[in-house]
């Protein structure tokens, strides 16, 4: 059974139009990244899968349950991780926890709860209040919450946004454990080396509009560029080639397909006194850019 099937949705509020007839699928054991600027319809998407928002065009089906009809069937199989932080006064990490396994009806596990604990480095906060957490811990807290009833499909709304980078390293490290144990795992994120180091397939959104969806592979390959740059000993008098982008006394600098061996590249420029050569491969960045503006790779 598919995890998630998106066919045709479409949200609107009063006049605007915030996701339109937008359509694709999850793969078991898939991390998909849903990525776009602010206001793309990302969040509204997620918003609508766990039902928190309605919507009356298209449908949306986990598992096979449609989250209109049956939610809370789908939600059984949903683990939500939102954008932003739910503070929980004055219990303990652990009573939250207690708390929180009670809404899915399933009983304390203690053995579950520690295992997600030490994976996530909070166990040695356990007895905390969580007004005493970091904002960091809290993010923490609130994925583990979402695992709590062991889900098969995650939906993680920009999960390491205000983090620092140990602690999105750790969370990095953990989404990749949970891909092997074939959890599929919606991510948003704004942070595109995230994307591009988890993502198996990647969807591009632009002003609730769905431009691509393709493996982050062929997307990379695609619509970005691979930028090589030799340092030299000696300048050259001016040269021409299709893919030479600046040329200085003691420095050129190409932009050249990411499959192009830069060997072949020599081949083709008439160079003796090399000092250094610079490679910075394509990124989505480069994608991103290059998708949401028309510009060619």
């Amino acid at each position: 059974m598919t995890p998630l099937v998106i066919q045709n949705l479409t949200k609107s509020y009063g006049k605007l139009v915030a996701v339109e007839n937008v359509s694709f699928k999850i793969q078991p054991g898939e991390v998909f990244g849903l990525l776009g600027p602010n206001g793309a319809g990302k969040t509204t998407i997620i918003s609508s899968i766990v039902t928190l928002q309605a919507f009356k065009e298209g449908t949306i089906a986990v598992f096979g349950v449609d989250v209109q009809k049956n939610p809370r069937k789908a939600k059984e199989f949903i683990g939500f991780v939102p954008q932003e932080l739910i503070h929980h006064g004055f219990f303990t990490v652990e009573e939250i926890l207690k708390y929180h396994a009670t809404y899915f009806g399933i009983p304390f596990d203690k053995g579950h709860i520690n295992y997600l604990l030490e994976k996530l480095h909070l166990y040695h906060h356990r007895k905390k209040m969580v007004n005493q957490l970091s904002g960091g811990m809290k993010r923490r807290l609130l994925i583990i919450k979402a695992l709590l009833h062991k889900p098969k499909l995650l939906l993680l709304d920009e999960p390491t946004a205000g983090v620092d980078i140990e602690l999105r390293a750790t969370l990095w490290n953990f989404i990749q454990e949970l891909k092997k144990e074939n959890l599929s795992i919606l991510l948003t994120t704004h942070y595109l080396e995230e994307a591009e180091r988890l993502c198996d397939r990647i969807g591009i959104l632009d002003h609730g509009h769905l431009r691509m969806v393709d493996t982050t592979e062929n997307m990379l390959k695609a619509h970005s560029s691979k930028r090589v740059t030799f340092l030299l000993f000696s300048p050259l008098p001016p040269l021409t080639h299709p893919h030479l982008k600046n040329q200085d006394s003691h420095q050129l600098e190409f932009c050249v397909p990411n499959d192009l061996p830069v060997p072949k590249l020599l081949s083709q420029v008439p160079l003796e006194a090399i000092q250094d050569i610079h490679i910075k491969m394509g990124t989505l960045e480069d994608v991103m850019e290059n998708v949401l503006n028309g510009a060619p790779p």
